[in-house]
């Protein structure tokens, strides 16, 4: 098993090139926009960050219930496979203003719905309208805050993110991984709850696809050396 810092630099590096222009990052651009941006920060980066310890924690788990060199092997071939994806996505995505417009599209056709089902109950509005209110703890049961944070969480749910976070636990320190996934989320988590839309516009999808493909890569080939631990 690697040390604390080598998982914690593959894991800041890994996880902030997988989420800058991901779903998730576009989605916590276009709710700062739409609503206040301190609730939809909380959700999202709450829904991350308990992503990304259940993802370690399943890495950790998994050589208790396989051989470390089966799980060393499937991380190597995890590395190769994910690097092989997202060069791929590169070739083939024309930039990332499409997928800003999908995920708008996808989140506009969500709020119209909330808002069909909130006129057909005005006493929910207003339930909902003093809800938001209230003082600092409360707040975070908001709506906004619950909405945030499904949408982060449901997003990265089998995203190739999460299972190279599993993967990358599996082989290096989990604390390190957990550690350099956390600061991933919350820098792009940040700049997309604060840059909003015009940043996001502005991400070119293709360059990081390829940025991060080159990075599963060199990962890849450096498992592949790296001798199995007994």
């Amino acid at each position: 098993m690697g040390s604390l810092l080598q998982g914690f630099t593959k894991s800041l590096a890994m996880t902030f090139l997988s989420e800058i222009g991901d779903k998730t990052f576009f989605a916590a651009a276009i709710l700062a926009m739409r609503y206040p941006r301190r609730l939809v920060l909380a959700g999202c980066l709450s829904a991350l960050i308990v992503m990304t310890v259940l993802s370690a924690t399943l890495g950790w788990a998994a050589p208790n219930l396989i051989s470390r060199k089966w799980t060393h092997h499937i991380t190597t071939l995890l590395f190769f496979g994910f690097g092989l994806w997202s060069l791929w996505d590169g070739f083939k995505e024309g930039g990332g203003s499409e997928e800003l417009a999908e995920v708008e599209a996808e989140l506009d056709s969500d709020m119209k719905k909330t808002k069909d089902q909130s006129i057909k109950d005005s006493n929910k509005i207003e339930d909902e309208q003093k809800k938001l209110k209230r003082p600092f703890l409360t707040a975070f049961f908001s709506p906004i805050f619950l909405k945030a944070f499904s949408i982060n969480f449901f997003g990265e749910w089998g995203d190739k993110s999460q299972l190279a976070t599993i993967g990358l636990a599996a082989d290096e320190n989990p604390v390190g991984v957990v550690l350099g996934g956390i600061l991933a989320q919350t820098l792009c988590t940040t700049a997309a709850v604060l840059g909003g839309k015009s940043l996001a516009s502005q991400i070119s999808e293709r360059i990081v696809a390829l940025s991060g493909g080159m990075l599963f890569i060199i990962f890849g080939i450096q498992s592949f050396l790296t001798p199995v631990d007994a």
